[in-house]
């Protein structure tokens, strides 16, 4: 038998040491790895290189831009999870999965139509754009977009979302003595930076209630709060969620957008249209539906509300610019993204109601893409009729068929499937996929406010596009195009008519689990 000081002799058993090297997934990260490393090889590039040679950084850019969405073919049909808690395989802070990839693919492939636009625009002397800045800023904001939807705990989220952010509010000012750029820059910029500080606030309450960051412990976790921290958890709910609801343009976090549109450099304002909203609204996604389930009755409502108004506000905002004899292209299709916002939080509302929340936000996934093709195109159209026409107001847009068919035609297919009508096809289908995630989730009277919305936003999409048909005041000659916007415009075309001739290639999101 051991006496007392033989027990206190023993050494107090420890703890299996956990071990916390782990292996990188190397594929997996490599889509906004290979686009961090170009925008660091094209800021050091830009001290070396001389102003003649410049131009080199844009095509180094777009090469890096191809690079990086190549990367997600490997990854299809193969999900693949890095950075995971050690003996927990299953809680890690970085998936490559169905809906990574799909956000990916629009935020990668929206970025290099954006450089595309920008290869003409930041070598126009009246522009004033520094090149090696423009294009690191470009990058770096990409980079952090592609994160973001792979992200899984709340710390990475929050990175990648100011990672995609902070260099953009530096390329909407980027135009050197330019009053209006400054001005939509530091309204964009004090804007995000507040919603961030009460996303901020709202993550470390739900930290401090659940003990965790990774959003499938959180999702557990905050169903079994303590009693005392129950509106603790509720309110760093609400203020995480009003967080994404500024980066997603929902109302009434949508006033800095007409002004920043106009303001931006015309690429960066597509870019902010497509790659911002995509931003916003993955984000808002995996915190919904990945880490907060069992808020659905939080959420859901607010959502559902926000959707209504956001829909309702872009389009009546969109209408009123008719009342303006001079109003700007830009401005108009700034007032229809906000509009087009409320669509796309319409199946994300309809999740906290549907027994299959993947389906409705699959609808949110198929929208988003439809929605960047079409929109990224009309942009392009917008670059080209800037060239000769400064102020690049829906006027200077008259008789564009009688000076460029091609190009009006093409105008004209983009304005009908932003409206959802034939041969607009993918735009219908689109619309139609949302309304049935609407109408299966009991939400009949927010899929009536669509209907109204779709309505209204039929007036100012045809009349702009019967605009471009009428008899042109003046003769004008051929817009002139660039190799690289006429890239651009092309592949957005390709894109609208391929899914227009096959929906379903987007439309399978729907009905297929994205996680």
């Amino acid at each position: 038998m051991s006496s007392p000081a033989q027990h206190l002799a023993e050494p107090l058993a420890q703890p299996p040491a956990q071990n916390l090297v782990q292996s990188v997934d190397w594929l997996a990260i490599a889509p906004p790895t290979i686009t961090a490393v170009v925008g660091l090889v094209v800021l050091v590039t830009d001290l070396f290189v001389k102003d003649a040679r410049k131009p080199l950084l844009g095509w180094i850019s777009v090469a890096g831009l191809a690079a990086s969405a190549l990367m997600l073919l490997p990854l299809v049909n193969a999900e693949r999870s890095t950075f995971c808690q050690a003996g927990e395989p299953g809680v890690c802070s970085y998936t490559a999965d169905t809906f990574t990839l799909a956000i990916q693919c629009l935020v990668l492939g929206g970025a290099l139509l954006t450089a595309l636009l920008s290869v003409t625009a930041v070598k126009d002397a009246d522009r004033r754009l520094p090149e090696g800045e423009f294009w690191f800023l470009l990058l770096s904001s990409a980079a952090g977009a592609a994160l973001l939807p792979a992200s899984r705990d709340l710390a990475t989220l929050i990175v990648a979302l100011e990672v995609a952010s902070l260099p953009a509010f530096a390329l909407v000012g980027l135009r050197q003595g330019d009053r209006r750029s400054s001005e939509a820059a530091l309204k964009f910029f004090l804007s995000s930076v507040t919603a961030t500080a009460v996303s901020l606030m709202g993550i470390s309450f739900v930290y401090a209630t659940t003990g965790t960051l990774y959003l499938t412990q959180v999702a557990d976790r905050i169903q079994h709060v303590d009693g005392q921290f129950t509106t603790l958890a509720q309110t760093g709910v609400v203020l995480t969620l009003v967080g994404f609801a500024f980066k997603t343009a929902a109302v009434p976090f949508h006033f800095w957008v007409p002004d920043t549109y106009v303001g931006a450099p015309l690429p960066i304002a597509a870019y902010l249209s497509v790659i911002g909203k995509a931003v916003g609204f993955s984000g808002l996604i995996l915190i919904t539906v990945v880490a907060l389930p069992s808020y659905a009755d939080v959420w859901g409502p607010a959502l559902a509300a926000l959707a209504a108004l956001t829909m309702t506000v872009g389009n009546v905002g969109a209408l009123r610019q008719q009342a303006t004899r001079a109003y700007s292209a830009v401005r108009l299709l700034a007032w229809s993204s906000v509009g087009q916002a409320g669509y796309l939080l319409v199946p994300i509302a309809a999740a906290a109601y549907s027994d299959d929340p993947e389906h409705s936000v699959g609808s949110t996934v198929a929208y988003a893409l439809m929605y960047a093709a079409v929109n990224l195109g009309a942009f392009a159209v917008a670059a080209l009729v800037g060239r000769t026409k400064a102020l690049n107001r829906v006027a200077d847009y008259r008789g564009l068929y009688a000076s460029n068919p091609l190009t009006a035609l093409l105008l004209a297919f983009f304005l009908l499937c932003l409206a959802g009508l034939p041969p607009g096809i993918i735009g219908l289908f689109a619309k139609v996929t949302v309304f049935s995630a609407a109408v299966d989730a009991g939400l009949g009277w927010l899929a009536v406010v669509m209907a109204v919305n779709v309505v209204i936003a039929l007036f100012y999409y045809l009349q702009w596009t019967a605009l471009l048909f009428r008899t042109p005041e003046d003769a004008t000659a051929g817009h002139r195009a660039p190799a690289p916007l006429t890239a651009a415009i092309t592949v957005t075309a390709v894109l609208a008519v391929a899914l227009s001739g096959a929906p379903q290639l987007i439309l399978r999101f729907a009905d297929t689990g994205l996680f």
